[in-house]
């Protein structure tokens, strides 16, 4: 028997919704970062661009997934559940790609932080340069301490995902099973608004 919410305390749908408030306010973060800082670890534009971009299509998949819950919406909860499968693939393909390229960019970032947070000659003068300069807190860990936190955060983000996914399929499948409960009330054969009540309590 499937357990309705494992790794929470809280309930299925207010655990879900939770845990999607959490990738959202992560997500948002990471992608302003990565759009904001992202030519001082990437090198070939516009690949932070795309990657920050899609952090914050993850945040939105999240967020139609606290508006599905949150309403209990049927439509919106199967909007979300077909929407997560594809964010994880394109988060997993960029997560691939991000660990490969900063790997590759590992001796350009030693010299940035080498040179005071200054942006690498090429980027600067194929006028990547914003106003913005790259936090000094970055170079003081270390490259390998870095790439070590990167991919790190980007495996806890694909699991955090796989997790929501889990949550919104839970969900969808409990709507389903009170939804498709019939029997005679009033005379009919309707819809047995109790189980919502019931749906209700429980959450």
């Amino acid at each position: 028997m499937w357990c309705d919410n494992c790794l929470l305390v809280l309930p299925l749908r207010a655990g879900a919704i939770a845990w999607a408030v959490v990738i959202t306010a992560y997500s948002i973060a990471g992608g302003i970062f990565l759009l904001m800082y992202g030519q001082y670890l990437f090198f070939v534009y516009p690949e932070w661009q795309i990657y920050g971009g899609i952090g914050l299509g993850v945040a939105a998949a999240a967020v139609i997934s606290i508006f599905a819950l949150s309403n209990r919406s049927y439509i919106w909860i199967r909007v979300a559940k077909f929407l997560w499968p594809f964010v994880i693939v394109i988060s997993a393909i960029r997560a691939i790609i991000m660990i490969v390229q900063l790997q590759r960019g590992k001796d350009k970032i030693a010299w940035e932080c080498a040179n005071g947070g200054q942006l690498w000659t090429a980027s600067v003068a194929a006028g990547y340069q914003n106003s913005t300069s790259f936090p000094s807190g970055f170079c003081t860990t270390g490259f390998s301490s870095l790439n070590t936190a990167f991919i790190i955060s980007l495996l806890v983000d694909l699991a955090f995902q796989m997790y929501m996914f889990f949550l919104t399929w839970r969900f969808s499948k409990r709507l389903e099973h009170y939804s498709n409960m019939k029997g005679p009330f009033y005379g009919g054969e309707v819809k047995i608004i109790l189980c919502f009540s019931v749906l209700m309590r429980r959450d």
